[in-house]
């Protein structure tokens, strides 16, 4: 039972962990996916408390999220990886959804996000996103003064025709007061990064495309260009991804990985008795014009853990591993915390991740 395997390797994944249950509910053979707590069958999954040393959970306004220590002890520094408690929508999206998706009705989408953004300061802040495509590319933000936001590339001075709408990225960078930045996840990792010296913040949307892009890396890169920031002082919070417990991969993915960076081996985990696939001793029959990873026959090869590689292009940039903090949850082992895109199925919510600087203390 691939339970079981989970059952096993997330304890041993989570050291220092607690081995606890029932916490993962997983509807049994024949039930709809989001039947009555009475109606599922509960299996065990791994669980740690939300409050350790270096993450913990805030409650606030009927909403959770967590807050990495260190960053919150910044006082000019707001930041939150939501959770899916507290919201309106219903199942599939049940709980905090903050992303606009075919399984939620918008309203309820807009009524979580005012609730979410009054929760972290309100009025005090502008929220800025991107249209996350998976790519490399991170843009400057800026307010125009008009109540408007601009979005410029790295290194480029301002100008009156700066783009005022969300531009196709995934990394937002600002060292600008009563910006919050914000990204959407369901299983892709987030990163946000903060320059305590030269007061810039950045929020980096990673998934196993981006990351195969260094667009970590890059954005350590466009905040020094930019900003002046030395990658040695910038502090590094990972939120809650799919982990390498549950991220099973097929054999493009780890080719790219392979192609892109030396010693890629570091970044997956095999499969245990894992045969040898239809597609891989008879390649010619399975030639398809599917995008990697998107082919019906998709056939799992490892696991890749984003973890590690998000460690070591951070450490390629220049950031102290020591100034690297990881909030340690699994998004599609924890479902009942986090919305999870592979494990439900594709219909589901999205968590956001937002960092931003404060206007009250910007100068103190």
């Amino acid at each position: 039972m691939l339970l079981k395997t989970h059952e096993r390797e997330n304890a041993h994944h989570q050291k220092g962990g607690t081995f606890q249950g029932p916490r993962f509910e997983v509807p049994t053979k024949g039930q709809p996916k989001h039947a009555p707590r009475e109606l599922r069958r509960v299996a065990i999954c791994y669980s740690r408390d939300l409050n350790t040393q270096t993450f913990s959970l805030v409650s606030r306004d009927g909403l959770s999220w967590l807050e990495s220590a260190q960053l919150a002890s910044l006082p000019w520094l707001v930041h939150a990886f939501s959770t899916r408690e507290g919201g309106v929508s219903r199942p599939p999206c049940a709980g905090l959804n903050l992303g606009f998706t075919a399984s939620d009705q918008r309203e309820r989408v807009e009524q979580n996000r005012r609730r979410f953004l009054e929760a972290l300061g309100g009025g005090d802040f502008t929220a800025a996103s991107a249209r996350q495509v998976h790519s490399s590319h991170s843009f400057v933000v800026t307010s125009n003064g008009a109540g408007r936001l601009d979005f410029r590339p790295p290194g480029i001075e301002s100008t009156s025709s700066a783009p005022t709408e969300a531009p196709a990225g995934d990394g937002l960078i600002t060292a600008e007061a009563g910006v919050l930045l914000t990204i959407r996840i369901a299983d892709c990792l987030p990163v946000l990064l903060v320059d305590p010296r030269q007061r810039v913040v950045a929020a980096v949307h990673a998934g196993w495309r981006g990351a195969q892009a260094r667009v970590i890396e890059k954005a350590v890169g466009d905040m020094r260009q930019a900003f002046g920031s030395d990658p040695q002082t910038l502090l590094a919070a990972l939120g809650p991804c799919i982990r390498a417990c549950c991220y099973e991969v097929g054999e493009d993915v780890v080719e790219a990985f392979h192609a892109s960076f030396r010693d890629a081996d570091r970044f997956f985990r095999t499969l245990p008795n894992r045969p040898q696939a239809a597609t891989e001793r008879h390649s010619i029959l399975f030639l398809s014009a599917y995008p990697p990873g998107h082919a019906p026959e998709h056939v799992p090869a490892a696991r890749l853990d984003l973890i590690a590689v998000a460690r070591h292009q951070l450490a390629s940039a220049g950031v102290d591993p020591e100034k690297v903090f990881d909030a340690d949850y699994c998004t599609a082992c924890r479902t009942d915390l986090f919305f999870s895109h592979r494990r439900e199925g594709g219909a589901t919510g999205r968590q956001v991740a937002a960092i931003g600087i404060r206007k009250a203390v910007a100068g103190g």
